[in-house]
């Protein structure tokens, strides 16, 4: 930071008391545990934001390399020249918390210094906070939901898939990853095409679309908690899909040769007929349990979307072109989805003479566009699109952001034939309850407690009125109850 930039950011006679000033001015809500500081420059302001808000955390964000100084010293700092993508810093050392405990601090006088650089990092800011507000936000009204379901999915296992994705490429072929946006439609007669020379994976809410024309994914991905998740899984077992007859490794019908799970998903027993791709989102509870219990995984960090955890999936997979069809991440007039979508029956079933079909399409889209989801989605992905390993091929109809629509590339790779292993899972004893018992452990006696802790915390807890007042193993064993026992 040159000196004519020093004079600019600060008073040439006391920048102390300028800052002292500037900080007692601010409004500082109670409840912000983490302050933000956009362009600090040499954060005199660092000092008194720490006398006013003692115990909280503080990240300061710069436009270019700081001047070292005294006040700066003990807090998180990023700025360009790290090499470190910002989302990825702030990712690393703020938690999913909602949007009020994160207080964003600006050094005004830094605006006119940095201009566009400066205006950048607070968008990237702001696009950070509504992104974990939103994580933050579903924990909070899921959280215990995805806790019940890892237990439950545990305990429904008979079989895994697996393969040694750290050091090879499964696949050697390009593989079509398949939202179930509005644009998928678009896309399918191009997938269709070449649907037998390139590997298809599709998140679960995509398959009927893709059915109805006739379209076997090759791996189905299901990552949400939600019990309405299972009606788009459940077209896995209709009656043409039966798996009873199955033979290993290879289709029966309509079948798709794989299904990838994540644990904490909402799934039906009937899954528990497949040997399952397991996916754990990076949390140390799950690995270690995982871990102790032996049963292979694929470890993937939790987007909040489906579609991006598929994305990751298939650029670990392969090391071919990957295209996607269906990331609309908008509505389409008032359609939010693919046709045929899981949900429509649901939907037909609420329509009344005066509430019809058409006005229940409506009421759905509007609360969607209000949600403010498909916007958070949408600016993460413009982010994290530069952070793939290689670029992203758009078929048919998808977001802005992903660029124009691609050909499929004619030039395959050699395959797909059995790229999984499958291992059978044998326990002494009920999963559950071997999974709380090391829970147990863990909680009371190992050096993984304050780790554990906090993740489920965050997870279990978050101010949840259902659970003030006691302790985290009650909270645990009333959500899974009789794994205390086996």
């Amino acid at each position: 930071m040159n000196r004519d930039k020093t004079a600019s950011l600060h008073s040439k006679y006391n920048p102390h008391a300028e800052a002292e000033r500037y900080v007692n001015n601010l409004h500082i809500s109670e409840k912000a545990r983490f302050f933000i500081l956009i362009e600090p420059g040499h954060g005199y302001i660092i000092r008194p934001l720490k006398i006013r808000a003692p115990g909280s955390m503080i990240i300061a964000l710069h436009a270019e390399k700081p001047s070292m100084h005294e006040n700066s010293g003990g807090i998180s700092a990023w700025y360009p020249e790290t090499g470190v993508p910002l989302q990825d810093f702030l990712e690393s050392k703020i938690p999913d918390i909602e949007a009020s405990e994160i207080q964003i601090v600006e050094w005004r006088p830094a605006l006119a210094v940095y201009g566009k650089v400066y205006q950048s990092i607070v968008e990237e800011t702001a696009i950070f906070i509504k992104r974990i507000d939103a994580n933050a936000r579903t924990a909070k009204a899921f959280g215990a939901r995805w806790f019940k379901n890892f237990f439950r999915n545990l305990d429904i296992l008979k079989e895994a898939l697996y393969t040694d994705v750290q050091n090879s490429f499964p696949l050697s072929m390009p593989v079509i990853v398949t939202g179930a946006g509005p644009g998928l439609e678009e896309a399918i007669p191009a997938i269709k095409k070449h649907a037998q020379r390139v590997f298809i994976l599709s998140v679960s809410s995509s398959l009927a679309a893709l059915e109805a024309k006739g379209i076997t994914p090759n791996l189905v991905i299901s990552t949400d908690g939600s019990q309405w998740a299972k009606f788009h899984i459940y077209n896995l077992f209709r009656p043409r899909h039966v798996r009873l007859a199955r033979i290993r490794n290879n289709r029966v019908g309509n079948m798709p040769d794989y299904f990838a799970v994540s644990l904490t998903a909402a799934l039906p027993s009937q899954c528990g007929t497949l040997p399952l791709l397991l996916i754990s989102d990076g949390s140390l509870w799950q690995a270690l349990i995982l871990r102790e219990l032996r049963i292979p995984f694929i470890a993937l960090p939790q987007r909040g979307t489906v579609a991006a955890t598929a994305l990751d999936l298939a650029f670990s997979l392969s090391s071919e072109k990957i295209y996607i069809a269906g990331m609309d991440l908008v509505n389409r007039d008032i359609r939010s989805h693919a046709r045929p979508y899981s949900f429509d029956r649901l939907i037909e079933e609420k329509s009344l003479r005066i509430d019809p079909l058409y006005t229940q399409c409506f009421k759905r889209s509007s609360s969607l566009k209000a949600g403010g989801s498909f916007g958070v989605y949408a600016s993460w992905f413009e982010k994290q699109i530069r952070q793939y390993p290689r670029p992203v091929f758009p078929l048919g109809n998808n977001h802005s952001i992903f660029g124009p629509s691609q050909e499929i590339d004619a030039s395959y790779g050699d395959g797909h034939h059995n790229i999984f292993n499958t291992f059978e899972l044998n326990f002494t004893s009920r999963p559950s309850a071997l999974a709380y018992n090391l829970l147990e452990k863990i909680l009371t006696k190992t050096s993984y407690k304050a780790a554990i802790e906090k993740e489920l915390s965050m997870l279990l807890l978050q101010n949840r009125k259902d659970t003030e007042g006691k302790d985290l193993l009650g909270v645990i064993q009333s959500l899974i109850p009789g794994a205390k026992n086996g």
